[in-house]
């Protein structure tokens, strides 16, 4: 099994950007799109359960917020299964990225970065993109090409810093 999940990644560092058309990134066994229908809806809503409430305890009236119907979604699947998701939303001038989740079964095999790009090239290059990462995905965001700004602050019990992508940072592998 290690050996078939690090040919996976080798080969997905391999293929930069294989675009099928504006709303979908297909690399090996793993599809990610724009969620268009309310079936997709329910499994990003599904991954959000399994990755927020569940595994980091963070409240249900705290996850699923205001914000629903304000943001727009993505959902990757891996063999045509739903194992991540992720979303954005305009805030004033700027756009938030926000709600990044990969079921724990299918995390560090470039999902998560995959989800990242795929918003990125979303995104006019004119607008500031920012996000609230948690401390522990810190390391994860700027080898993407955030930088931290602020101070930590608590959000839903889970230490957070404010980070802005930098479209003139190289990414790091």
């Amino acid at each position: 099994m290690k050996l078939v999940i690090f040919i996976i990644l080798l080969q997905a560092r391999e293929i930069v950007d294989n675009r099928i058309n504006k709303t979908e990134i297909q690399i090996m066994d793993v599809k990610i799109k724009i969620v268009e229908t309310a079936e997709e809806y329910q499994s990003i809503l599904k991954i959000r359960k399994s990755v927020f409430i569940e595994e980091q305890k963070i409240s249900e009236a705290i996850e699923i917020d205001s914000n629903e119907k304000k943001s727009q979604y993505i959902i990757a699947y891996f063999n045509e299964t739903p194992v991540g998701t992720a979303r954005w939303r305009d805030v004033d001038r700027e756009v938030k990225l926000e709600r990044f989740a990969v079921l724990k079964e299918y995390r560090k095999i470039g999902i998560g970065r995959m989800l990242n790009d795929f918003i990125l090239n979303e995104i006019p290059a004119s607008k500031t993109i920012f996000l609230n990462s948690q401390e522990t995905a810190i390391k994860f965001y700027i080898k993407l090409g955030f930088e931290v700004v602020g101070s930590p602050f608590t959000e839903a019990g889970i230490s957070h810093t404010k980070m802005i992508y930098s479209r003139n940072n190289n990414m790091k592998p």
